[in-house]
């Protein structure tokens, strides 16, 4: 398994346990062998499988089952950091295995994953990162596994590594999963005109909050997201630093939109780059992003959209 210096992305398309294994157990063996540090984050039959064939090694592997392991892209990718800071400074370079978990996802979490599948390229360059992401065709659907050639540089069947020849530049992908316009709020929405002082803001978020059904610690990471997507609007953003703000629900959540008048969106990944000792641009999309179910960011004729959804009053799940 030769790879280049940099991050490496591989997927695995596999069809049996016994691939599964011809592809995890050498790559997992190999980290062990030089002393890299290892993440195996996949189904827990997998992980059992994996188990039995490293034997006594297999508790010289870090794992985690991947449905527990972020359990929305911007949590999984902080996730990823979060391990690399803590075992890259030993020394070697980090290996992680990481299966995407696709059945009983919806349309649009699907979408989420897929970008951030590709999106992996770009927020986790530099890291020395070498990823496979195994695609099982049992249960994955078919367009996501001929896809994952899109969003992988390279393809890993056993120890074999081949370039990927349908590979998309992850801003290019990023676009394309975006190109759907978001839809216009609707004419009952509470609205708020964002002029840069942001106490005001909080209050009405607090208030609409409330109104939409939120209590205690949900409506306070409301207004903490429309907060930090505020100031970063006003601190980083391409208009004046006003916003349009829309509160309303739909299907059970709640929805807060800004939109910046004259703004732009540079970089499709902002927010998904975890904060550092040092302020940079984005810092506060990371944290919006860590707290709602969804936030798009958007393009359009007048400037630039950020539209979270927050879950909602009846949704039952640890925050």
């Amino acid at each position: 398994m030769a790879v280049q210096d940099g991050f490496t992305h591989h997927t695995c398309v596999y069809s049996s346990d016994e691939e599964f294994l011809a592809m995890a157990v050498p790559f997992v063996e190999g980290a062990l062998r030089r002393s890299e540090p290892v993440l195996v984050t996949t189904t827990s039959h997998n992980l059992a499988l994996l188990d039995a064939a490293l034997g006594a090694d297999a508790t010289r592997v870090d794992r985690a089952e991947s449905l527990y392991f972020g359990r929305r892209p911007p949590q999984r990718v902080a996730a990823f950091h979060r391990w690399w800071r803590r075992r890259a400074r030993g020394g070697g370079r980090p290996r992680i295995l990481a299966e995407p978990i696709w059945p009983g996802r919806s349309a649009r979490e699907q979408l989420a994953w897929r970008r951030m599948e590709s999106g992996l390229n770009a927020v986790l360059a530099g890291t020395g990162i070498w990823m496979i992401c195994p695609y099982d065709t049992r249960n994955a659907p078919a367009e996501i596994v001929a896809e994952s050639l899109c969003t992988h540089p390279g393809a890993i069947t056993g120890t074999e590594v081949s370039p990927s020849g349908g590979y998309v530049d992850p801003h290019e992908f990023a676009l394309r999963c975006d190109a759907e316009p978001l839809d216009p709020p609707p004419p009952g929405a509470a609205a708020f005109a964002f002029d840069g002082a942001l106490r005001p803001l909080r209050r009405f978020t607090e208030e609409q909050a409330r109104a939409c059904g939120l209590t205690g610690e949900r409506a306070a990471l409301t207004v903490t997201a429309v907060s930090e997507i505020a100031a970063h609007i006003r601190d980083h953003g391409h208009g004046d630093g006003r916003a349009a703000v829309r509160i309303w629900t739909r299907g059970g959540a709640v929805i807060c939109e800004l939109h910046e008048p004259g703004g732009r969106a540079d970089d499709p990944f902002l927010g998904f780059r975890p904060p550092t000792l040092q302020a940079r641009t984005g810092d506060g999309l990371w944290l919006a992003r860590q707290v709602s179910e969804f936030l798009d960011i958007r393009d359009d004729a007048g400037g630039c959209a950020y539209r979270l959804q927050m879950a909602g009053a009846r949704v039952f799940e640890a925050i």
